[in-house]
């Protein structure tokens, strides 16, 4: 992806736009949904009122009722949600100042959200080529009042399953059905391939706790009139509807679907990392800040953090119900298809090729991807052969390597031309991968780490 020189833009955005306001936020509850709205502004002339609706299925009873008794609760995570929201309208002019005026936060507060905003815009800044430093990007100011008070839920053994629509979660859910874990997928602006995959592991939308949020249209005019803008990190953001999400519906464990993989750097050498906000740092930082900041009893973690990508892939390989409604494809999201030219599209192919055969993938993509010498440049990025990786939610370059190395040890001497790249680019032989490995740095509970001992022997 091209970098944009935009320093200059970047210090006139600055000096014309002082501060960014975090003026209010609203929580509405009925019994069938929660309605939360906010409003924002640069320095008062550019005003943004995002909504999000939480629509309880049917495992969720009297909701109104429930959501009043902890009400304090749900004002600290709406405020906290308004946080990782505004980020989104920060960063078209980046003001100097976030004024938080609807509840305050603490110093130590103030320095984890710096922590959060910077490394979670860290493709943002490199792709708009701007430098800032942590410490002195933003200063976010907040009056001294309206503090917000730790509350304590009940744990249980139920879990809320963020459904993206992929084949990450699709093993996160199919593991957990297997273990007869109590469950409710949750799905944030639901499109073909979440419902599909509700649908394909057994279950309806009714058991579904959905969404729906939208970004101001506000934000996107200014897009087309030359503010800045990128890339946001979009899983920080619902890591705080989880909790939301699991206060209202009683499921205390949020079972999410991010792999070691996604610790890797998109830039070789940094902590620039297109998923940051899937790192085992981030979960680890949120985990800290839910329970020192927010309430007991919430726990946030990733059932597949011990694995890799190509150990899930192996796993997913198995399930073929849902081989034909999963969709990774951000380019084709709104389609609900393979676009077949993005490198989360050529992951993908290279990753089931590896384990169920390059005919399987075409199939499944739509587009013989390992034959399309287009996507060379991809290909490079994907497999180490670039400077940088893609930004995008893909595997390390490792384990491209591996998969395509499964690939060569399996075809008929007929590779296409990409494979036979890499037969260039690396002629040595790859450690294969070690399927049995187990990633120990992790916060899987240990009733849970057996499931996945077992399916990867």
């Amino acid at each position: 992806m091209a970098k944009a020189r935009n320093e200059e833009l970047f210090k006139r955005l600055r000096s014309e736009y002082k501060v960014f306001n975090y003026e209010s936020y609203s929580l509405k509850i009925t019994d069938s949904e929660i309605i939360i709205d906010f409003s924002f502004n640069l320095d008062g002339r550019h005003h943004f009122n995002p909504i999000a609706r939480i629509k309880a299925g049917n495992l969720v009873k009297n909701l109104a009722e429930k959501a009043e008794k902890i009400r304090p609760l749900l004002e600290n995570i709406t405020f906290q949600i308004g946080m990782i929201e505004l980020i989104s309208y920060w960063k078209a002019a980046c003001p100097p100042v976030i004024n938080i005026k609807p509840g305050s936060i603490t110093p130590e507060q103030a320095q984890w959200w710096k922590k959060i905003y910077f490394n979670g815009l860290g493709e943002f800044f490199y792709l708009n080529s701007i430098q800032v430093e942590e410490i002195s990007f933003v200063e976010l100011t907040s009056p001294d009042r309206n503090h917000f008070l730790k509350q304590k839920i009940e744990t249980n053994n139920k879990f809320l399953v963020p459904i993206g629509g992929g084949k990450d979660s699709a093993v996160t859910l199919s593991l957990l059905k297997e273990a007869n874990k109590t469950l409710m997928p949750l799905i944030m602006n639901p499109r073909g391939a979440t419902i599909e995959t509700i649908k394909a592991a057994g279950l309806t939308m009714d058991d579904v706790l959905v969404i729906e949020r939208n970004i101001d249209p506000k934000l996107l005019e200014l897009n087309k009139q030359g503010f800045l803008n990128g890339h946001t990190p979009f899983s920080a953001m619902l890591a705080f509807y989880t909790l939301l999400s699991s206060a209202v519906s009683g499921y205390s464990n949020i079972a999410l679907s991010n792999e070691s993989s996604a610790n890797e750097s998109t830039i070789p050498g940094t902590n620039i990392n297109h998923q940051y906000s899937k790192s085992i740092w981030f979960e680890q930082d949120f985990r800290h800040y839910v329970s020192r900041f927010i309430g007991d009893g919430f726990n946030y973690f990733s059932l597949l953090r011990p694995l890799s990508e190509i150990q899930i892939a192996r796993i997913f390989s198995s399930l073929k119900h849902y081989h034909k409604v999963f969709r990774s494809c951000n380019a084709g999201s709104k389609t609900d298809e393979w676009c077949g030219k993005c490198p989360k599209c050529l992951f993908t192919h290279i990753m089931l090729s590896a384990f169920n055969g390059i005919e399987d993938a075409n199939r499944i993509i739509g587009h013989a991807m390992l034959d399309d010498q287009s996507l060379q440049s991809v290909f490079d990025e994907l497999a180490g052969y670039s400077a940088i990786k893609p930004f995008e939610c893909v595997g390390t370059t490792l384990e491209v390597k591996q998969a395509l190395q499964m690939i060569s040890a399996r075809s008929n001497g007929q590779d296409p031309i990409l494979l036979r790249r890499f037969a260039e680019k690396s002629p040595e032989k790859i450690n294969p991968p070690d399927f049995g490995y187990f990633e120990e740095t992790h916060f899987v509970p240990e009733g849970l780490l057996n499931i996945l001992k077992q399916k990867l022997q």
